[in-house]
């Protein structure tokens, strides 16, 4: 009885956090396939998703390369999401453009987001600038997520909602709900 108790309490403190709170929402919409470019703030997440064999989940070389994968795997009936950081969304306003919105793929991007809150860097600045003007002009759905007792349901209606418009929806998550990347001194 008290580890059935143990193992219910760790999965309901697993899903507490925002990652807990991903991978939960991920299962529920039947979202096998999950590329990622790495990035330190999404480590734990990605771990997770590793270590649950419901998921196939790699790293991809390039942001453009997952959207394709994903892309490709709408086409063959499967549903993907792909994990990213904001720098890497500089590159994939083509890809959107080309393939995700005039072939009507619901693609789920989850941006950890970089370039505000103490940045230190000029060029991660810069695309935070950028992402959500692009996003806009591009007509894409996006959220920007700053609260963990919101989070749970706008991941989850997004989701619902590029699946069954097949539109992409691009899921900002902002150091306020992540806790950001650590800088050093």
């Amino acid at each position: 009885m008290a580890a059935a108790e143990q193992q219910t309490s760790s999965q309901a403190s697993h899903e507490q956090n925002w990652h807990g709170i991903v991978l939960q929402a991920l299962k529920r919409n039947e979202i096998r396939l999950v590329p990622y470019v790495p990035d330190r703030v999404l480590t734990t997440l990605i771990k997770n998703l590793h270590a649950d064999p419901f998921f196939t989940t790699f790293p991809a070389a390039r942001e453009e390369e997952a959207v394709g994968i994903v892309s490709g795997a709408w086409m063959g009936g499967m549903r993907g999401a792909v994990l990213m950081q904001t720098s890497g969304f500089a590159t994939l306003a083509n890809v959107l453009a080309s393939l995700a919105m005039p072939y009507q793929i619901p693609l789920i991007l989850f941006v950890s987001e970089r370039g505000t809150l103490g940045e230190f860097n000029y060029g991660q600045s810069l695309v935070c600038r950028t992402m959500r003007p692009v996003l806009d002009s591009l007509a894409m759905e996006h959220h920007t997520v700053t609260r963990l007792d919101e989070f749970e349901f706008i991941v989850d209606r997004s989701i619902k909602q590029a699946i069954t418009t097949q539109a992409p929806v691009a899921l900002i998550l902002s150091p306020l709900l992540t806790g950001g990347k650590v800088f050093d001194k």
